[in-house]
């Protein structure tokens, strides 16, 4: 299960009711920001989310609507004394791009909390146990972006009914079996994890794309997601625009969603020059399951 607070859904240019893009999501005892816009630390506050365990940043790229909140963001938990290493991770040229911004506010090779840079390279990102995160490459402007697939793993439950019959007793031989171990009874017997777990349930996919200046090669990582984050600057009557600056129309968001058999499509980054209204019109002629997102929106996964 992934809990979602969006804490920035404007394009480049915030409005009065939209900040610069941050989004955090909620996994387990996980909280992973990303993209962390300007003001995204006074969005954590209003949110009720806070600081707490905040300890991950998944930067889509290095423009810096989306990389501009980190500083403040640092100097805040520096002056609560925050010990724990936050990780960044970004692509060699956005966390150049990071780099350069804390060297000239704290000079070369420092920072004011404990800091982690990791570089992104197609593949798996973070193995969490109860989920993983992989990255993919996305083209937006020769940035070097990348989006992100959260996907939680299936579980498998005991059956209270096969466990009886089979006397398996209460205590660490259930939890062995529940972790997929076969275990030895006192009669000698041995028993099969197969023969006591139900089916595969649960597992979740959100996949969350920032900026992208097509949706060429996406279709394989968007593919079968209960939820599709990604941005639609742009309406499709200013198609050519959206070219020009490196972004999509709500259409063709809806378009990937509706030939990847998503479950849902949200959609931000929403160009101030929309009403709400437009923007999901455009969207729900070809995939009714569409909707905008707006700074302080909750949703589970």
């Amino acid at each position: 299960m992934f809990e979602l607070t969006f804490l920035g859904t404007s394009a480049s240019v915030p409005s009065a009711d939209r900040n610069h893009p941050g989004l955090l999501v909620r996994a387990g005892r996980h909280r992973i920001l990303v993209d962390c816009g300007e003001g995204v630390q006074r969005q954590l506050l209003r949110s009720g989310v806070g600081f707490r365990r905040l300890g991950r940043i998944l930067l889509t790229h290095g423009h810096f609507d989306h990389i501009l909140g980190i500083p403040g963001l640092f100097s805040t938990l520096r002056l609560r004394r925050s010990a724990d290493i936050m990780s960044i991770h970004g692509s060699p040229r956005t966390l150049d791009v990071v780099v350069g911004m804390l060297a000239g506010l704290w000079g070369e090779g420092r920072a004011p909390i404990p800091l982690q840079l990791v570089p992104l390279e197609r593949g798996q990102v973070l193995d969490a146990g109860e989920f993983t995160i992989d990255c993919f490459p996305v083209r937006h402007r020769d940035t070097g972006s990348f989006g992100f697939e959260f996907v939680s793993h299936a579980r498998r439950h005991l059956l209270p009914d096969r466990l009886a019959a089979l006397a398996v007793p209460d205590g660490p031989m259930r939890k062995a079996l529940a972790d997929g171990i076969p275990v030895t009874l006192e009669d000698g017997r041995t028993i099969d994890p197969e023969d006591v777990l139900g089916p595969a349930q649960g597992q979740k996919k959100l996949v969350i794309v920032g900026d992208t200046e097509t949706t060429e090669g996406l279709q394989e990582h968007v593919r079968d997601a209960d939820v599709l984050v990604i941005e639609a600057t742009f309406l499709q009557r200013d198609s050519a625009m959206a070219r020009d600056y490196g972004h999509l129309t709500a259409a063709e968001a809806a378009a990937l969603a509706a030939s990847s058999n998503v479950g849902q499509l949200v959609m931000n980054h929403i160009s101030g020059r929309y009403s709400d209204a437009e923007v999901l019109a455009e969207a729900r002629e070809s995939f009714p399951n569409s909707r905008v997102a707006n700074d302080f929106d909750q949703m589970v996964v």
